[in-house]
C-alpha cells in the first residue's frame, strides 16, 4: 500500500486549531439516487432531455447513498471530519401539495440522528438546485410564488429535523441556478435569456430572505447562512479597459448575489441593462434579503480572466500554459486568497466558512488504489491559501472539500471525478483515494496537537 504524506500546515495555523471546522460535502441529486420515491425535479427533466448531459447519463441511481448511507456515514466518521454538509432534496420530504413525504423526511430524520451519534455536526443546504419540477411548470424562479413556496419548504423542514442541525444554508450558488440555468440554459432547466436570468436571480434571494425568518423562528439554535460561488475577475492587461472589464464581470457575476444580500443594492452594471432585461424589484423585497445573516459559505474552483469587450462590456480570456484540473479550469491559489481579503475589505461579512473547494481529475484506479496527485497539491495549495487569509485578518471558521465522493456532476454526468473517495459506478463500492488520506492524516495530526495542549 502507498503510504500518503498528510496536508500539512503550520502548528500554530488557525485551521489546526480544534475550534475550526473540517469537513466534506454533497448534494442530494448528485449521490442519492432512488428516483422513485421523490417528486421529478428539473434535473430529471433535464437529463431526460437529448444532448443536455456529456455523457447521456441521469441521477437516477448516481451514488445510490440512500440505501448505502449507513456505510457512507462509516466513511464520513473514518475521516476524522467536524462537518457533514448535504442537500435536502426538496421533491423527496414534501408532496405536491406541500404536505411531508413521511418516507423522505424520515430518511434525513435517520441520517441526521447517526451522524450526531458519531459527533457530526451537519450543515444542511436547503436548495442545491433541484427544483420539483411542477413548480417549474408554473414558472420556476421566474414566478415569485415559488420564494415562497421555498419559504414553505424551509419552515417544514425546521420544524421536522429540530436541533440536528447545527447549520442551515438557503442556497448553494444561485449564480448557478439563475446564471446557467435561466440565462445561459447549461444547466437546469435549460432557459437562454438574460431578463429570465435576471428574474430568477432576484427571486433566489427573495427566497433566501423569506427562508431565514423562517429559520430564526423554527430553528433558533441553528446558524442560518447562504453559500455563494465566486470565480475571481482578473484583468488580461495593464490596460484600464481591461480592469475596467474585470470589474463588470466582477459585478456581473460575483456581487450580483454578494450586494443585495449585504447592502441591499445590486451593482452599478444593472444600469448598463436594458430595463426589460432588469429583475422587478418590488418594494420591501430588499429588506427582506438583506437578513442578517450569521454566516457567509464561499465555495471557489478557480479564477476568470477577463478582456474589454463584448455586450456588457467584458469577455472571457482563456490563458494558456497554466495548470488545470479536468474541468479545464485554471489552478490559482493565489486567487482565493486575495478574494477572501478583498471580500472582507468591501463588506462587512458574517464568519465565513469555506462550504466548497476542490478539484476535478482523471483519476485510474490502479491496484486498488487511487492516487489523484493533482488533487493533492490541488487541496494543500488551497489549504495555505485559506491560512494565508486567516494570517491578514479574514475570519474563516471552517473548510470543506468538495466532495466526499465521485458523483454526477450535473451538465457534465458521470465523466469527472472531483471525490475524495472513487466510487465504481458497476459496483458502488468507495475507495479513499491518495488525498482522502492526506486529509485524514492532517486531522489525526490535529487532533493530537490537541491532546497535547
Amino acid at each position: 500500500m502507498t503510504h500518503v504524506t498528510p496536508f500539512t500546515l503550520p502548528r500554530d495555523s488557525r485551521l489546526m486549531n480544534k475550534d475550526f471546522l473540517f469537513g466534506v460535502a454533497t448534494a442530494s441529486f448528485q449521490i442519492e439516487g432512488d428516483y422513485q420515491h421523490r417528486l421529478p425535479n428539473i434535473w430529471d427533466t433535464f437529463c431526460a432531455t437529448p444532448g443536455k448531459i456529456a455523457d447521456g447519463s441521469d441521477g437516477k441511481v448516481a451514488c445510490d447513498h440512500i440505501n448505502r448511507w449507513r456505510e457512507d456515514v462509516q466513511l464520513i466518521a473514518s475521516l476524522g471530519v467536524d462537518v457533514y454538509r448535504l442537500s435536502i432534496s426538496w421533491g423527496r420530504v414534501l408532496n405536491q401539495d406541500g404536505s411531508i413525504n413521511r418516507l423522505g423526511m424520515d430518511f434525513y430524520i435517520a441520517l441526521l440522528d447517526a451522524l450526531r451519534v458519531r459527533n457530526i455536526k451537519v450543515f444542511v443546504t436547503l436548495y442545491h438546485w433541484d427544483l420539483p419540477q411542477h413548480l417549474e411548470d408554473n414558472g420556476g424562479w421566474l414566478n415569485r410564488d415559488t420564494a415562497h413556496a421555498f419559504a414553505h419548504y424551509s419552515r417544514v423542514v425546521a420544524q421536522e429535523l429540530g436541533n440536528r442541525v447545527y447549520a442551515y444554508s438557503t442556497l448553494n450558488e444561485p449564480f448557478c441556478s439563475a446564471y446557467l440555468g435561466y440565462e445561459v440554459g447549461v444547466h437546469a432547466p435549460g432557459h437562454q435569456s438574460r431578463s429570465q436570468g435576471r428574474t430568477a436571480a432576484h427571486h433566489l434571494l427573495l427566497a433566501h430572505g423569506l427562508a431565514m425568518a423562517e429559520l430564526r423562528r423554527f430553528a433558533p439554535h441553528a446558524k442560518a447562512g447562504i453559500v455563494l460561488n465566486f470565480s475571481p475577475a482578473y484583468p488580461h492587461s495593464d490596460s484600464a479597459e481591461d480592469a475596467y472589464a474585470a470589474r463588470q464581470a466582477h459585478e456581473y457575476h460575483n456581487l450580483w448575489y454578494l450586494m443585495p444580500l449585504m447592502q441591499g443594492r445590486y451593482p452599478e452594471i444593472i444600469d448598463r441593462l436594458a430595463p426589460q432585461e432588469r429583475p422587478e424589484i418590488q418594494p420591501g423585497d430588499m429588506d427582506i434579503i438583506t437578513a442578517e445573516m450569521d454566516y457567509l459559505g464561499i465555495n471557489y474552483y478557480t479564477r476568470n480572466v477577463y478582456r474589454a469587450g463584448g455586450e456588457l462590456g467584458f469577455e472571457d480570456v482563456r490563458i494558456d500554459n497554466v495548470p488545470r484540473t479536468a474541468m479545464d479550469w485554471e489552478i490559482c491559489p493565489d486567487a482565493f486568497t486575495e478574494l477572501l481579503k478583498d471580500l472582507s475589505s468591501e463588506f462587512a461579512l458574517p464568519p465565513i466558512y469555506i462550504t466548497e473547494n476542490g478539484a476535478a481529475e482523471e483519476d485510474v484506479m490502479q491496484d486498488g488504489e487511487v492516487h489523484d496527485t493533482m488533487r493533492l497539491a490541488y487541496l494543500q495549495s488551497h489549504l495555505l491559501a485559506v491560512h494565508q487569509a486567516i494570517e491578514a485578518g479574514v475570519d474563516v471558521q471552517g473548510y470543506f472539500a468538495w466532495s466526499l465522493m465521485d458523483n454526477f456532476e450535473w451538465a457534465e454526468g458521470y465523466r469527472k471525478r472531483f471525490g475524495l473517495v472513487y466510487v465504481d459506478y458497476l459496483t458502488q463500492q468507495r475507495t479513499l483515494k491518495s488525498s482522502a488520506k492526506a486529509y485524514q492524516g492532517l486531522l489525526a495530526q490535529r487532533q493530537t496537537l490537541g491532546q497535547q495542549e
